[in-house]
């Protein structure tokens, strides 16, 4: 029997935002080793930098980009030439200072980011997405952008606080109902549950979201280790319990339904980042 040739699209490129309520509590961590154990299925992927006050994907895994976002934005030169490659071929786009800017391009530099944005969707499965912590203007824009927010909260009672706050925000000005929650650095799947719960009992009261328990990482010692020498921990200690975590959340996440027809499209992703912003500005006028 002769194969028909179709004229069917590529799966879109799922865009995946990691961020948390407040900072320290290892989202960065989570989003590098998240993307690497995606890697490890076979995955094709690309880290985005959007930590723009803090970035620190580059020094955590030893890299030193000479160009950013920022050159992309300003015209300087094209997205493929900021890019630098990370461990198991992940691809890394090096945060910019100056992504607020997006609301004032020119049409002309609208069309061109969003092109540039679009040239990836041939070359990735998964866009990770590192926010900055907490409900800033630019972690807000990503995140309501992106087409998965998973929230990572720790065994701290600040964490939990910060990262309702985070949920709330997104629902009431970005309309996001379901959010993805990992829980990070705790004792055991009991202790994960618990800290899920509390989240859940406060939304389940005054929002009208949707909680998952997509994962749980466990502590362990060996984190610090690879800080210290710039190595992920899955890549560092890939038989230890982390890294079992990792490659068992990035299992689940491919199982998670993907977004029907062009919405899951990078072209769409940088349109609805844009305006985020315009109705964020909006919003603080």
């Amino acid at each position: 029997m002769i194969a028909l040739a179709t004229n069917a699209a590529p799966p879109a490129t799922r865009v995946l935002a990691v961020t948390s309520g407040k900072g320290g509590v290892g989202k960065s961590t989570v989003s590098i080793n998240l993307a690497l154990a995606l890697a490890a299925t076979g995955a094709r992927v690309t880290l985005l930098d959007a930590d723009l006050g803090l970035a620190n994907v580059d020094i955590m895994l030893g890299l030193s980009p000479t160009r950013t976002l920022q050159h992309v934005i300003n015209g300087e030169c094209a997205l493929q030439e900021v890019i630098v490659h990370g461990p198991a071929g992940i691809r890394i786009i090096p945060a910019a200072s100056g992504v607020q800017q997006m609301a004032e391009l020119s049409n002309a530099e609208r069309s061109s980011l969003i092109h540039a944005f679009n040239e990836l969707e041939g070359d990735s499965d998964w866009l990770v997405i590192d926010t900055a912590a907490g409900i800033a203007a630019n972690t807000l824009q990503f995140c309501a952008a992106a087409q998965e927010i998973v929230v990572v909260v720790c065994n701290d009672p600040a964490s939990i606080t910060d990262a309702y706050a985070t949920i709330k925000v997104l629902h009431q000005q970005n309309r996001r109902h379901r959010f993805r929650i990992l829980a990070n650095r705790v004792r055991d799947h009991q202790e994960a549950v618990t800290l899920f719960n509390c989240l859940l009992t406060a939304t389940d009261r005054f929002l009208n979201v949707a909680l998952d328990l997509c994962g749980d990482i466990p502590y362990d010692r060996q984190f610090a280790t690879a800080a210290r020498r710039r190595k992920p921990i899955i890549t560092s200690y890939p038989e230890g319990g982390p890294a079992r975590a990792f490659k068992k959340l990035a299992h689940t996440a491919d199982t998670w339904p993907r977004a029907q027809g062009a919405t899951g499209q990078l072209e769409f992703f940088v349109e609805k980042l844009i305006r985020a912003e315009l109705l964020g500005r909006h919003a603080r006028a």
